[in-house]
């Protein structure tokens, strides 16, 4: 755990330690100076620390890379039901796909971990609801078909 103290608190110490140092004169087995002493006794972050904090943020990046690219096959898979051309006569299969680039593209250099998390998770969100609502479409229409050959 890293000790941090204010500039104040520091001052403080300070002027504690060598208001004691002439008063007792306690510290010739010690440091030499009130800065040494410091040293000595404040709690430094060591380089495992620092090394231990890059491997966890790298493998947390790596984690959420494997995310989006789960994220993105999903959405490629996703988009071959949608075989209809839209208003233009462009299917809608190329039109999300393109769409889906250009999202990803756009958030490709989001370093903030709460943004991305809300974009893959809003993401998957829109994949499903869409699976959804193209899986109920597609029973309206059997139901319908099964309907109308009943009747003939």
């Amino acid at each position: 755990m890293i000790t941090k103290i204010t500039a104040l608190n520091r001052l403080f110490l300070i002027q504690s330690l060598r208001h004691h140092h002439l008063r007792r004169q306690l510290l010739h087995d010690g440091p030499d100076t009130v800065e040494e002493l410091l040293d000595r006794h404040l709690v430094k972050r060591d380089k495992k620390d620092s090394e231990d904090n890059e491997l966890l943020t790298r493998q947390r990046l790596t984690s959420t890379r494997r995310e989006a690219l789960s994220l993105y096959r999903d959405i490629i898979r996703a988009t071959r039901f949608f075989m209809w051309p839209d208003s233009r006569g462009v299917l809608w299969r190329d039109v999300l796909r393109e769409n889906a680039r250009k999202e990803f593209e756009d958030a490709r250099f989001e370093k903030d971990p709460e943004i991305v998390t809300r974009l893959l998770i809003g993401g998957r969100d829109a994949v499903q609801s869409a699976l959804d609502k193209l899986v109920e479409k597609q029973k309206q229409k059997i139901e319908k078909e099964r309907n109308e050959s009943n009747r003939h």
